[in-house]
């Protein structure tokens, strides 16, 4: 039998990626942590919206495309009490929507640097 957990985390982040695009997402990474023991989950996806408004549509459509397309929902979400920066939880795989300032000012890129990394490039 073959990596069945890794098998699932890459079908989901393929779908947040395809959520993400839904709404315009722009500038998205996937950093590959299964390899990083001290890592919180094993995949980081990162994009960024260009208001506040948008960053919590990307996230929005995140949630509703991975629970119409795979029945997966959340195990939690958070910020959007000011969506500057929101972060949604599916275990293995942590999607984080920020607006660029808050992006560059967290910079998980630098922060996990020795894991591999893929840009996704922009649909436009």
């Amino acid at each position: 039998m073959t990596n069945k957990v890794h098998h699932e985390t890459k079908d989901i982040a393929d779908l947040v990626i395809e959520g993400i695009q839904e709404r315009k997402g722009r500038k998205i990474t996937h950093i590959d942590l299964s390899g990083i023991e001290s890592a919180a989950a094993s995949d980081f996806i990162i994009c960024e919206g260009s208001s506040t408004i948008q960053v919590a549509a990307i996230a929005d459509s995140v949630r509703e495309y991975l629970l119409e397309n795979a029945g997966i929902k959340p195990f939690n979400y958070d910020g959007y009490q000011n969506s500057q920066w929101i972060v949604v939880d599916y275990g293995h795989t942590l999607v984080h929507v920020f607006l660029p300032s808050e992006r560059e000012r967290y910079n998980l890129e630098e922060l996990w640097s020795d894991a591999p990394t893929t840009e996704i490039p922009d649909l436009d």
